[in-house]
């Protein structure tokens, strides 16, 4: 929709998102995504600007994927790797253990872009945010590991009305940092994070120099989408039986004008 080619390989393919309270589905482990990027390559089609990898649920499946962003940046050095380490929320990790190592080590310091909220920023750098200034060291401590942008997703650093977000960009040498307040949503939606890091990439890619107006619009439409997704599942009437998740399945296709142009509906303030 934002003009971008995408090639998307899943890393596990589900009968329904995991918040519906059952799924059937398969998990693809790192033989089979290998495969698929085999496939690319005798085609010679596996020429990327960007890659952007989400949940991985599987550490063969993580330490495959750094080692096709190493084979991509052989045929493009200056692909853009932009990581939403998905690892866990509100104080509960749901992946093992294990993976954490592995983007400690292996993941982030090849990332040029990372979207962690605040638990998982808090797991990659082994430092508690309680505030703005704990959540600017731990972007610093971030940026260390290699990312050159860092955004905090969402944080609770906030207010019962708001959401803190925070981000973070090195340009010349020296980090640019940021805060957004997001208005808070009386509803839990899935798949948000995707959306929001999907936005991010689009949005620094059209506006690469200028990192406030990248994550004002990248923030603004997940308002729209998630607005419009909440109204949606208060007006229409199902079939009684139809699971609440079903009520607040994301208004993707519904909000595409959005989209393609959001209205900025939030500020972002730079952090001195």
């Amino acid at each position: 929709v934002l003009g971008l080619e995408i090639d998307a390989i899943n890393s596990v393919q589900f009968s329904n998102h995991t918040g519906y309270k059952k799924w059937k589905g398969q998990i693809l482990n790192s033989d089979e995504l290998g495969d698929l990027y085999e496939g690319l390559k005798m085609n010679q089609i596996h020429n990327y600007t960007h890659l952007l990898t989400g949940y991985i649920g599987s550490k063969s499946f993580l330490l495959k994927v750094k080692d096709l962003i190493e084979e991509l940046r052989l045929n493009n050095p200056k692909l853009t790797y932009v990581c939403d380490p998905v690892m866990g929320d509100c104080g509960k990790m749901y992946l093992p253990k294990e993976l954490l190592e592995v983007y400690k080590k292996d993941i982030i310091p090849l990332a040029d872009i990372v979207t962690p909220n605040q638990f998982e920023a808090e797991l990659l750098t082994d430092m508690k945010i309680t505030d703005i200034e704990s959540a600017k060291q731990a972007m610093l401590k971030l940026h260390s590991m290699g990312p050159k942008t860092v955004v905090i997703s969402s944080s609770e650093l906030g207010s019962e009305t708001d959401l803190v977000g925070c981000g973070s960009t090195i340009a010349n040498g020296s980090p640019t940092m940021m805060q957004v307040n997001i208005p808070r949503l009386d509803a839990q939606f899935t798949g948000s994070g995707d959306l929001f890091t999907a936005l991010l990439l689009a949005w620094l890619h059209k506006h690469s120099d200028d990192f406030k107006l990248a994550c004002e619009k990248a923030v603004s439409t997940m308002q729209h989408v998630l607005r419009r997704t909440l109204e949606h599942s208060k007006q229409v009437v199902l079939h009684p039986d139809t699971p609440p998740a079903a009520r607040m399945e994301l208004r993707l296709i519904q909000s595409v004008k959005d989209i393609q142009n959001p209205q900025l509906c939030v500020k972002v303030q730079t952090l001195r």
